[in-house]
């Protein structure tokens, strides 16, 4: 029963803002100088148009089409309440607003045009999922299928390969042995060891194979 009234009190508060509404445009009109059925029309047009682009959005969503033709027709409507309320003088209307009413057929003929024929936006795409493969039933084990026969195969001489071949040691420059034995020699000197080759690799900062390569040629 609340939810019935609380519908119906809104709906009457349409009602009640629509006429209003509808009575200003209408004399909005009449004082620019549209006489008769002419002032009758406007206000349809103007809220014809607002429920046309308020239409377009619910279906198709936001579109900068749509926003601008609903915020032309909203400025008509709320400019003729609020011009309706003593801010101008009906009974001497100035020239721009008998210019714009006169103008408002063909501007709505168009709003309401591109409402109409304009296309909607595609909507995006959707990939499908990829689907799970369904399991396969794992054959069952027949009992009746016979002994199974074991078939020997003769043995297959397969040919042994090579043993590869040791990689050369990398060519060392002179430059860098030098600066090696450089670096033994102070090692050899702060610790009394002579020094190994992973120390002579992190001194060096050289790879493994050239360091093992300068080692030797330093032992």
């Amino acid at each position: 029963m609340t939810s019935k009234l609380r519908v119906d009190a809104v709906l009457v508060q349409a009602l009640i803002a629509g006429a209003l509404s509808f009575a200003h445009l209408h004399d909005l009109a009449a004082a620019a100088g549209q006489t008769g059925w002419k002032a009758w029309a406007y206000p349809v047009s103007v809220d014809l148009l607002l429920v046309a682009a308020w239409r377009r959005l619910r279906a198709d969503g936001s579109s900068r089409l749509a926003w601008c033709w609903f915020l032309v027709s909203l400025f008509a409507s709320l400019g003729a309440n609020v011009a309706t309320a003593g801010f101008l003088d009906l009974a001497d209307p100035p020239a721009w607003l008998r210019f714009g009413v006169a103008g408002w057929p063909a501007v709505a003929f168009l709003g309401g045009t591109l409402l109409a024929h304009s296309a909607p936006a595609p909507a995006p795409a959707v990939t499908p999922e990829p689907t799970e493969p369904e399991d396969v039933p794992e054959p069952e084990d027949r009992g009746d299928a016979g002994p199974v026969t074991q078939v020997e195969s003769e043995p297959v001489d397969v040919p042994a390969l090579p043993a590869p071949e040791p990689d050369p040691a990398p060519a060392v420059p002179a430059a860098l042995v030098e600066h090696a034995r450089k670096v033994a020699a102070d090692h050899h000197a702060r610790t009394g060891s002579p020094i190994d080759t992973d120390t002579l690799r992190a001194r060096l900062g050289v790879p493994a194979p050239m360091a093992s390569a300068i080692a030797a040629q330093l032992a």
